[in-house]
């Protein structure tokens, strides 16, 4: 990669007016007029990549939601101290002017702790040492006091804030459809995240997708046979490095994106700037996984394997039934479209591109599954891009639900950039 123009993220304290993490940073005439690079290189773990860390082992595999609330109380306790940008929702009574690094990082490391507390109070275990070593290697002063009474403060604001957020709604027991294009699975998973509190965009539905296309259309058809082609499990199609590549994106997703997105975490010097870049990150992701899951059980569209092996009955003349096909992936059990990779994965490289004021920016990520090298991209629409491929690759999604899924997250990470962690007037 020719490195002549890059732009180290150290130095992109210097477009804070322009793009990098102020502005208008969703302006695509801004940037391509500054045509410049982002290189993510880690200056080492802080505290909001070790207290995200500790959130997610705290909370486990389905951490999601918790994962937010943790770093939005960090964004609003470090803002507190640094007040370069708008709080996302409390405002803490305790000045934070003039504390400094220590009283931001007090701040944080009592907000998290006491979120964590609060979430999970029989998880000490995860969190209590750390807290402690935190706390003792700040040195003792007003700025020390300050932050954590700010960090106290926040994390009680927050918890307030989500403590009837929906996710103990009661569901109706699912009921399949047996329709051409319905979803055919019994007890399909996460049905709840049309019912949680978003954090940050109206309601879930606000960006609620387009739909598929129609079994009659030509996009369908065309959607059906290429799956139908490179996806099976048994396909003379599909490259090495096009089944290498569906594998990759099969870890689960909240263990895969908590490892690949900590490196975003600790792309600056500046706590402050990682406290905010994390919180946008985590807060979009949510937020257009969940807005993706309405979409979903709105449509209840069938997956690839239901629609290939019952191509018979979609009234489309340029398709074929074939009863034995299976995927060269599992398929996940709730309904196709749209794809919740594609909602995520263009939820945050949108974020990405807006904080940074440009898709050049390269980064890598990694994958437990696949057992092959990391995987290293220099755009943002690159992931977009591929993992839109691994999911029509593995079997599990047609190309315009992976698509339209993208679109539907950039659409949330859009707004949310626009309506929230906006710099102080």
């Amino acid at each position: 990669m020719n490195r002549h123009s890059t732009l180290s993220v150290l130095a992109c304290a210097a477009w804070l007016a322009t793009g990098c993490g102020g502005g208008n940073p969703f302006d695509d005439g801004m940037e391509a007029a500054q045509g410049r690079e982002v290189v993510i290189a880690s200056h080492g773990p802080n505290v909001i990549s070790v207290w995200g860390e500790i959130a997610f082992k705290t909370a486990g595999n389905a951490a999601g939601h918790d994962l937010v609330t943790t770093h939005l109380a960090m964004y609003d306790a470090v803002m507190a101290v640094a007040g370069t940008h708008k709080p996302y929702a409390i405002t803490p009574a305790t000045s934070g002017a003039g504390l400094g690094t220590v009283g931001m990082t007090a701040a944080a490391v009592e907000a998290a702790y006491r979120v964590l507390k609060g979430l999970f109070p029989a998880g000490g275990a995860n969190y209590e040492a750390q807290y402690a070593a935190d706390i003792a290697a700040l040195p003792a002063g007003d700025a020390k006091t300050r932050g954590l009474a700010i960090g106290a403060e926040v994390a009680a604001g927050l918890l307030a804030l989500r403590a009837n957020d929906g996710r103990a709604t009661v569901l109706a027991p699912y009921v399949a459809g047996n329709l051409p294009g319905q979803f055919r699975g019994t007890n399909p998973v996460n049905r709840i995240a049309p019912y949680v509190m978003p954090f940050a965009t109206l309601s879930h539905s606000q960006f609620r997708a387009p739909g598929p296309p129609a079994l009659t259309s030509d996009t369908y058809a065309a959607d059906l046979n290429e799956v139908k082609a490179i996806a099976s499990a048994t396909s003379t199609t599909r490259t090495p490095a096009q089944t290498e590549l569906a594998r990759f994106e099969t870890e689960n997703p909240n263990v895969y994106w908590d490892r690949n997105l900590r490196q975003f975490a600790t792309a600056s010097g500046d706590l402050a700037e990682n406290a905010r870049l994390a919180a946008m990150l985590w807060t979009s992701f949510q937020d257009a996984v969940s807005a993706c899951f309405e979409s979903k059980y709105h449509y209840n569209f069938w997956r690839p394997f239901s629609a290939i092996q019952l191509a018979d009955t979609d009234g489309n003349a340029a398709t074929e039934a074939d009863p034995a096909w299976a995927p060269h992936v599992p398929t996940p059990n709730h309904p196709e479209y749209p794809a919740a990779h594609g909602c995520g994965t263009g939820a945050l490289m949108e974020t990405v591109r807006g904080f940074y004021g440009t898709k050049k920016v390269s980064f890598t990520f990694s994958s437990s599954v696949s057992g092959t090298s990391p995987r290293s991209y220099e755009r943002t629409d690159d992931k977009i891009k591929e993992v839109t491929d691994a999911r029509v690759w593995g079997g599990m999604h047609f190309r315009t639900s992976a698509e339209h899924g993208a679109e539907l997250g950039k659409n949330v990470a859009k707004w949310i950039a626009r309506h929230h962690f906006q710099p102080v007037e």
